[in-house]
């Protein structure tokens, strides 16, 4: 017998999304969904996922178990946002305002503001300070049905405030139920004092802070902001071969406003993921379905930017690519911390299918985050990381917006929402 000590039952559906990853082309229409269906965990982990009359045969609860009653109710895995830039502190509403009234991203950025803002208010702010953020927010997408988050630096741009964001997200990562995916991306931008000397600003990054933050273990990845006016493809070329050769592994913003080649690059440099790719050519969009590249597309940009254009979504798929779906939660260009409504605009602004959008929020999400072995499907040996929505079925997730529909929510077999609130401590 299976030993469990959490088992769900009764779910009207449940979505495994389970399969190899990252799914492609046909691959993402299958969500793996089942009827009736029990999932139970030991430690955590997922042992078993089938019909009930299985369960009964071959599992046994250990005393003290946790049962949740999921008739009614439709399971799918817990969301995995692969792009986040959650350690920051302030806000640019001022600037929103601005962008309302006719400014662009751009004209903000070359008057000293976007970015720049954002790293003065969170150089300023305490660890304390910036800790209490990041829980918070972590709160918030915890409600609506995020487990797993990617997080990068990138608002210190000197090594004192770089650490200081890599080290508050530790702390989270300890002190919240959401697991945190740290990521070092002090090339988000040249800071005041490097103003002019952008050469000098990527001798001091590559020989002082990238090896200090390796040194320390506080990330995983390295990003790299590839846009005009900000790193060029030489500069990232450069950045990504210092950052290889130190250990960390790569994700690149490629091709957002201007298509400089990132993508390719993500591409050729076997990055785990290229992220934005609004302006990917045709040469892009091949190179990465070629790849094992995750093309990570962030529908939130277009639509908080009030953008015509979009990520090219039905071409990457198309072509093979391996497509993810992310918030890029940031206060400058997505202000969104919801991958329910990021879902959404897959399919709304995107023309994604929703099987497809659900996909690339659960198991494709997870491989853009490095993650996929152990979350973002409902898999025997997974992590047992489960949303129950009160919807008559998965199609609701889209049909239906403007709600919350998520129930419970339960993280590596622990019930850390239940109707709709935070059990304390997450």
């Amino acid at each position: 017998m299976i030993s469990a000590d959490c088992v769900v039952h009764g779910c009207r559906e449940l979505l495994t999304a389970a399969g190899p990853a990252p799914k492609r082309k046909d691959a993402l229409r299958d969500v793996g969904r089942l009827e009736d269906a029990w999932i139970a965990s030991r430690a955590g982990r997922i042992v078993f996922v089938g019909a009930e009359a299985d369960f009964r045969r071959t599992v046994r609860l250990e005393p003290a178990s946790v049962e949740v009653d999921g008739r009614g109710l439709v399971g799918l895995p817990g969301f995995v946002d692969a792009h986040t830039h959650l350690p920051f502190a302030g806000n640019r509403e001022a600037e929103f305002k601005m962008r309302l009234d006719g400014w662009t991203y751009q004209q903000l950025a070359a008057k000293g503001l976007g970015i720049q803002t954002t790293v003065k208010a969170t150089r300023a702010a305490s660890r304390e300070e910036l800790l209490a953020l990041c829980l918070e927010r972590l709160d918030l997408m915890l409600l609506q049905g995020t487990t797993t988050v990617e997080a990068k630096s990138g608002y210190g741009l000197n090594l004192e405030d770089e650490v200081k964001q890599l080290e508050v997200l530790r702390e989270a990562d300890k002190r919240h139920a959401v697991d945190i995916v740290p990521t070092f991306m002090g090339a988000h931008e040249v800071p005041p004092e490097f103003r002019g000397r952008k050469d000098d600003y990527l001798r001091f990054l590559i020989e002082t802070v990238m090896p200090e933050i390796r040194r320390r273990g506080l990330a995983e990845f390295f990003d790299v902001f590839c846009e005009e006016g900000v790193f060029s493809l030489e500069d990232t070329r450069r950045l990504i071969t210092a950052a290889t050769s130190a250990g960390f592994s790569l994700k690149i913003h490629a091709d957002e406003f201007v298509p400089l080649g990132g993508s390719r690059l993500a591409a050729e440099a076997r990055a785990v993921s290229a992220e934005h790719l609004i302006s990917t050519t045709d040469d892009g969009i091949a190179a990465l379905a070629a790849s094992g590249t995750a093309a990570v597309l962030l529908p939130g940009v277009s639509f908080f930017l009030r953008l015509e254009k979009r990520a090219p979504a039905r071409r990457f798929i198309d072509a093979g690519a391996a497509v993810a779906l992310a918030t890029d939660f940031n206060p400058g260009s997505s202000m969104l911390s919801s991958m329910l409504f990021v879902l959404q605009l897959g399919v709304y602004t995107l023309g994604m299918g929703v099987e497809e959008a659900i996909n690339a929020c659960t198991l494709n999400g997870a491989y853009a985050a490095g993650r996929s072995a152990e979350s973002g499907s409902l898999e025997v040996g997974k992590k047992m990381d489960l949303l129950l929505c009160r919807i008559p079925n998965y199609i609701s997730l889209v049909y239906h917006l403007g709600v919350n529909p998520i129930r419970h929510v339960l993280k590596n077999g622990r019930l850390v929402v239940r109707d709709g609130r935070l059990l304390s401590p997450p």
